[in-house]
């Protein structure tokens, strides 16, 4: 298995693995929403490659955490492996890399919601625990943050989706 940077040519094999994974529309809409914005990061969508298929896909793109100040952080949306090659290690592999490049990058923390016994692994707490703040209800488990390298005390506040969003 190969993970690197998407390129444009992926981005229909993108598309496709994400419409499968989710059985919906709405996270292939997302990505492409979000390649269309300024809350983009290029070298933060990563696909996962086994004998040149793309079989795995995660975006990591900006975020606001509104505070004292309003903070760009990074939202880890979406994370879809194709169903026939679920339960082989490769969404593990692309949150490490993801999360090894954004500590790269210098980001500060990373914010997920997703399913806590996966996302635990590689570090992820409810959120709660550093003072962030769901933008809507759901349990405390399940909105997770990463703290990073970069991480300072001053990340504290209500997370603020962009509008890409609004259609997940």
């Amino acid at each position: 298995m190969n993970i690197r940077d998407e390129t444009s040519s992926d981005y229909k094999a993108i598309a496709e693995v994400n419409r499968e994974a989710f059985a919906q529309e709405n996270e292939a809409r997302l990505i492409e929403q979000i390649r269309d914005s300024d809350r983009y990061i290029p070298e933060l969508s990563l696909v996962a490659e086994a004998q040149g298929v793309i079989v795995g896909h995660i975006l990591f793109s900006y975020i606001d955490l509104v505070g004292e100040e309003t903070l760009p952080v990074l939202g880890l949306a979406p994370l879809a492996v194709r169903s026939q090659q679920q339960r082989q290690g490769i969404g593990s592999a692309l949150v490490q890399a993801g999360l090894a490049k954004a500590d790269a990058r210098k980001e500060a923390i990373v914010i997920v919601l997703g399913h806590p016994q996966f996302y635990s692994r590689f570090g992820f707490e409810p959120a709660i625990s550093y003072g962030i703040e769901s933008p809507f209800p759901v349990p405390e488990d399940v909105f997770m943050v990463k703290p990073l390298q970069h991480y300072q005390d001053k990340y504290r506040g209500k997370v603020v989706y962009p509008p890409a969003f609004h259609g997940v």
